[in-house]
């Protein structure tokens, strides 16, 4: 079996001199897919010395964040979900301040610094607010990892300037870089790491060996010899063993279930009987079928007989379900959750009653704006509830988006997702790869530059533009696109050419949203459905200034000489009128 995420482990925690220990620290070192989806964190924290209750608030910290960010979403980043508990930890801090005493003084406040190390996959990531520190323990110098937000005032005086809790709002450092084994890292109060060099760190391991509490608390004892007056909070970590360098860490197991035989109708599998097929391709078989403990109509999904000797296709296969599960949407397909236990490889899906949209599209070759303004809104709905799990759809295409009898439409088909947070310390951590049917996909998978939520706009845009002309934005140039010169040599064509009587602002938008370079698209999905509802002057017909604006000095020369052609003519017509 292929070795993970293993370390060794030391802390140890005291007062020192002083009569209370305004530290705290903690670890969480989780097993099965925890380990894989969130990694194992490492925090501490350090309360000042001017209020009497900083060590409230650095055991909330501590114990806030090793709880809050393993509750976070598994498809978030590292850097997304810790930063979000760091926020709200924050905030409560702060209104514990105001709510207190202290609500003028924030240095008597429930405040303290933060350091926090996170080890998932391969990747480390350092989140960090105060003067706690992370260093790197090299054979002869102890790397510093994080900056000390302090204020030096005067020669001798420094004051703290970034700290949790003395604001509404807080900026939390952020970095990671790639994990080697063997490597040893140091977190340490001030009172600690003031007293200490890497020389010590070494000779305490080497009288300790892994018994790396016992190495902790020896390096408290040394710097509360060489005079640390403060308090000492010392935690060792070894990376002793990680896991292989694969695609994606997922956390889907399919060990123990069996490949599912072929499916006919009216077959009895996994407590289901199937109705018919509905849907195959070469990448799997889409069959109806019905519980028989509930009787509600399911979809069921097994994969290719082509694609089952491929082990890396299986798993992600199977990562559709566990995808469906975390997204909440009335325009994503849902997963039909049943307690059973499983025993072959499939997905249970909810059923949609209804048809592609590209049979809307052969029924509606030449449809009204609002008819497909309200589709393309509830796609856009859909296409947020991926992009807030940080996920990327990357297969857009109107095979892929359902429409119900109701009218509600439905984004189906997660085979492609990206996932930010599962995909993080992998050797594909960006969504580079071309995974999604090419004419719908954006020009940035072409050149190797990587996807983004402006990818998934750009293949919206598509199916608007597709809808309306029942033709595509740049026909087939798009698939044939290798470099960045060949990006430059797109051309868009019209969307008044195939339909003159639809209004230019909308040429306008869609041209935007369609633009070949991601950054001058839309801003946001929602800026582009605001567009298409409420276009702004900027994709209004540009009409020329007045000659007033434009040359000012010529507009009054041809006023005057038309007063002075019009005098000259009231005068001739009064002399001949005489």
């Amino acid at each position: 079996m292929a070795a993970g995420l293993r370390i060794t482990l030391g802390q140890h925690s005291r007062a020192g001199r002083k009569p209370v220990n305004q530290d705290f620290h903690g670890a969480a070192v989780p097993t099965g897919t925890r380990l894989s989806t969130k990694g194992i964190a490492i925090a501490l924290a350090d309360g000042i010395g001017s209020s009497a209750v900083s060590q409230v608030a650095s055991a909330a910290a501590v114990r806030g964040f090793l709880d809050d960010y393993y509750d976070t979403s598994e498809a978030w980043t590292v850097r997304r979900a810790a930063q979000r508990v760091l926020e709200a930890t924050n905030a409560w801090l702060h209104a514990q301040t105001r709510r207190s005493d202290a609500r003028f003084d924030p240095d008597r406040g429930y405040v303290c610094t933060f350091s926090a190390l996170i080890l998932k996959g391969r990747e480390a990531h350092l989140l960090h607010v105060g003067d706690t520190r992370i260093y790197r323990v090299h054979a002869q110098a102890l790397e510093q990892l994080t900056e000390d937000h302090r204020l030096h005032a005067a020669p001798g005086q420094t004051y703290l300037a970034r700290a949790l809790g003395v604001g509404p709002s807080v900026e939390i450092d952020y970095r990671h870089w790639p994990l080697e084994p063997g490597e040893l890292y140091l977190l340490a109060s001030d009172g600690a790491y003031e007293h200490l060099d890497a020389a010590t760190v070494h000779r305490a391991l080497g009288t300790h060996g892994d018994d790396f509490d016992a190495a902790a608390s020896l390096l408290a004892d040394n710097a509360l010899a060489r005079g640390s007056q403060d308090n000492l909070t010392v935690q060792l970590v070894r990376i002793d063993t990680l896991p292989e360098p694969e695609a994606h860490q997922l956390p889907v197991q399919r060990e123990g279930l069996a490949l599912p035989p072929p499916l006919q109708a009216r077959m009895r599998f996994e407590g289901y009987t199937i109705v018919r097929e509905l849907h195959a391709s070469a990448r799997s078989q889409v069959h109806l079928a019905v519980d028989d403990q509930s009787g509600q109509q399911v979809v069921l999904k097994t994969p290719s007989v082509d694609l089952r000797a491929q082990p890396a296709w299986l798993d992600r296969f199977m990562l559709e379900e566990w995808v469906a599960r975390r997204l909440d949407s009335a325009h994503v397909l849902k997963p039909c959750a049943t307690e059973r236990p499983r025993q072959h490889l499939y997905v249970a899906l909810e059923y949609v009653d209804g048809q592609t949209l590209a049979q809307w599209m052969t029924d509606h070759p030449a449809p009204s704006l609002d008819s497909v303004r309200r589709i393309i809104e509830q796609v856009a709905r859909g296409l947020q509830a991926f992009h807030r799990k940080e996920m990327l759809h990357q297969d857009l295409r109107p095979e892929n988006v359902m429409i119900d009898a109701t009218g509600t439409v439905k984004i189906i088909d997660f085979g492609s997702v990206h996932v930010a947070g599962l995909a993080e310390g992998s050797s594909e951590p960006r969504p580079e790869a071309l995974v999604g049917t090419l004419q719908y996909t954006a020009p940035e998978y072409f050149t190797g530059l990587g996807g983004s939520a402006a990818s998934d706009l750009f293949s919206l845009a598509v199916l608007a533009y597709q809808m309306l002309t029942g033709q595509l934005p740049y026909g087939l140039q798009v698939t044939r696109i290798r470099t960045e010169r060949d990006v430059a040599r797109l051309r868009y064509t019209p969307l008044r050419e195939h339909r003159p009587e639809l209004p230019s602002w909308l040429d306008a938008v869609l041209r935007r949203a369609l633009h070949p370079q991601a950054p001058k698209r839309q801003e946001a999905l929602s800026e582009f459905i605001h567009d298409l509802h409420d276009p702004g002057l900027q994709y209004q017909p540009r009409r020329a200034p007045p000659l007033i604006e434009r040359h000012p000095v010529v507009f009054w020369k041809v006023l005057s000489a038309a007063l002075a052609v019009a005098v000259v003519l009231l005068l001739w017509l009064r002399i001949t009128h005489r």
